[in-house]
């Protein structure tokens, strides 16, 4: 499973509002400045500060997330930068990085050296 994908299981397994919230913390980290282990730390502490009204709903979404974790993040040093791009959903934006310094971003973000 994929960034993107994750983010759209998400929205079908629940329209609650911190749900929606988790969905949009994901997505916008694609173009933000944060790397794979700050968006861990981030999704983990916004979902144990949060809870979603239905338990089931809960459990399913942090089901999902842990499966994403475990093999997109905590996997990360033995993926390819083709892996790397594709788990995280980032092959738009290495492809319209037009500069040295929009590569470099992205392989900070994805804790790859260059």
């Amino acid at each position: 499973m994929d960034l993107d994908e994750l983010v759209t299981a998400i929205g079908q397994i629940s329209s609650d509002p911190f749900a929606l919230k988790l969905s949009a913390l994901l997505s916008t980290w694609k173009d933000d400045k944060r790397d794979a282990k700050e968006l861990e730390n981030n999704v983990e502490r916004f979902i144990g500060n949060t809870w979603i009204d239905i338990k089931e709903e809960h459990k399913k979404i942090y089901s999902l997330w842990s499966q994403f974790r475990d093999d997109a993040i905590h996997g990360i040093g033995g993926m390819t930068m083709n892996e790397r791009l594709y788990c995280f959903s980032l092959f738009p934006r290495w492809d319209n990085a037009h500069t040295e310094e929009e590569r470099k971003a992205i392989y900070a973000k994805l804790l790859a050296n260059p």
